[in-house]
């Protein structure tokens, strides 16, 4: 199934500068040719006498936008009188305000789905919890699969979370009824305003991975102020064919930066107490998940807080069964054991590749880097740069991977090489990676783990001494020694009778001594003797 393409700009608050915004819109159109629509969130009307004096030209005709332009209601009660007293409809050629809320379907199949105003304000420029729901429940049925657009003035809350970070500041806080709608809507672009901040967020999934089948992303842009005198984008231009006229396969593709959802019930709208949860509204009839239901799971308890109201830090969970890695367990080695950290340890590698082959291990039982702690991934943090230092003072730089898959602890495997062979390695990882069908796909180099992978998901994550990150999902199966094949080939270290560790085993003594050869070395290194 195909359609056409629609041509779309989208542009935060105008406040009145509309001669500025469609001046713009007319030199892209220029250049680029025709957009199909422009929607604007945030200020539309500005109060100054200029605003008003350029508004009247367009009332009158003398002036006409370029494009057909689709704005929300008013967000102040001095922009009221802009709007008259009908709930959407053309306020002069080509700019058409949307109305209260709703939906806008356009003839190629578009669906825009529109919130005005801010949450419990002034009467005539706001919303209420009630309007959420109403609005949702215009849209869920059976076979419903998200919108195309959601154009909301407000932000929502806790968009940032496990994304990338607005730049220059905080976030603005945002409302948790517009969290709640983007999650219940899955908009594949949701547009916001009036903070005066561009930030394009990493796109994020709108699924369980491996607990249900795939579904689109979203992209969350909030635009800056026209005209701004910090040059902020104001202005975003994107293609988009719509969601019905699409074929299933092209539409569930996840791009390789794709995040967690930023509201997901579990860890809830982040530093939030009960009390703001009740205030705020999540006591929707529809959960976090989309479902019809009634729900008012509390977050926040005192139980997770300290007596100054701080969060504690939740202690690791316990294994199920034996652990060869958990540090208390009597089944760790702990002759292997070369340092030990407040939350972490370092130990050799048990048949090891290279003598000098070693593992960052959490000292509780972790499953994977996605579930670990801030002051457990700090200081794994600290002994890579401190491994880093030690190897490349030897010549050498390092390779780190992680296996999340048939295992019950965090292992991050460090293998160094010569450095005359570091630049080789990630083109050796993704060339024997395709050679097994398996996609390993680099990630930008700010990424973190837990923004691309959700909680219990396997995968194989690796990390070059440069910085460069790769990482590959795992669907089905496996090869269990995938990394140490690819660093005992012949293009990097040649040795591929090492590349499985049973073969590679030694005595007690052997590997006594060994440790205790790196364990010196190390030692200069080690931030926990400093």
């Amino acid at each position: 199934m195909s359609s056409k393409q629609l041509r779309i700009l989208a542009c935060g608050d105008v406040e009145g500068r509309f001669s500025q915004l469609f001046k713009r819109v007319s030199s892209i159109q220029k250049k680029s040719g025709d957009f199909d629509m422009l929607l604007c969130a945030g200020d539309f009307f500005g109060i100054t006498a200029g605003a008003r004096t350029e508004w009247q030209q367009y009332l009158e005709g003398t002036q006409r936008a370029p494009i057909a332009t689709y704005i929300l209601g008013a967000n102040k009660p001095e922009h009221l009188e802009f709007y008259g007293d009908e709930d959407g409809g053309e306020l002069c050629e080509n700019i058409t305000y949307l109305g209260r809320k709703g939906v806008f379907t356009g003839a190629s199949g578009l669906q825009v789905v529109y919130l005005s105003g801010v949450e419990d304000g002034e009467e005539g420029c706001c919303f209420s919890k009630t309007d959420v729901t109403a609005l949702c429940e215009s849209l869920i049925n059976k076979n419903f699969k998200g919108v195309d657009i959601l154009l909301t003035s407000a932000w929502p809350r806790g968009v940032t979370n496990f994304g990338n970070s607005v730049d220059g500041g905080a976030a603005p806080q945002g409302l948790v009824s517009v969290a709640e709608l983007a999650k219940i809507l899955r908009p594949r672009y949701h547009f916001s305003g009036l903070e005066g901040v561009f930030y394009e967020r990493l796109p994020y999934r709108n699924h369980r991975v491996l607990a249900e089948s795939d579904k689109h992303v979203t992209r969350f842009l909030a635009l800056a102020k026209v005209g701004n005198p910090e040059k902020k984008k104001y202005l975003y231009a994107f293609n988009l064919t719509p969601l019905t006229s699409m074929d299933q396969s092209e539409l569930v593709k996840q791009p390789h930066d794709v995040t967690e959802c930023p509201y997901k019930s579990e860890q809830g709208i982040q530093d939030q107490s009960a009390e703001d949860e009740q205030d705020t509204g999540l006591q929707y009839r529809y959960d976090l998940s989309g479902g019809a239901h009634g729900h008012g799971r509390k977050r926040g308890h005192q139980g997770d807080r300290g007596p100054g109201g701080e969060k504690k830090s939740r202690p690791p969970p316990k294994p199920t069964g034996p652990c060869w890695f958990c540090l208390a367990s009597p089944e760790v080695e702990k002759h292997l054991v070369v340092s030990v950290g407040d939350h972490t340890y370092l130990a050799l590698a048990k048949g090891g590749l290279v003598p000098d082959h070693v593992l960052i291990l959490p000292i509780g039982h972790y499953q994977s880097m996605v579930e670990v702690t801030a002051e457990v991934h700090e200081e794994i943090e600290k002994y890579k740069s401190a491994l880093r230092k030690m190897f490349h003072s030897q010549g050498k730089d390092c390779v780190f991977f992680e296996r999340n898959y048939k295992t019950q602890h965090l292992q991050i495997q460090v293998v160094p090489v010569p450095s005359h062979l570091s630049e080789d390695v990630g083109e050796v990882f993704q060339e024997q990676s395709q050679m097994k069908n398996l996609e390993l796909a680099e990630l930008p180099r700010h990424t973190d783990l837990k923004q691309v992978v959700p909680s219990g998901a396997p995968y194989f994550y690796l990390e070059l001494h440069s910085g460069g990150k790769f990482l590959h999902r795992i669907r089905k199966f496996f090869p269990l020694q995938f990394g140490r094949e690819v660093m005992a080939s012949s293009p990097l270290l040649d040795m591929p009778g090492r590349a499985d560790w049973r073969n590679c085993k030694s005595n007690k003594e052997e590997e006594t001594e060994t440790a205790k050869i790196f364990r010196k070395a190390f030692q200069g290194y080690d931030f926990n003797l400093m």
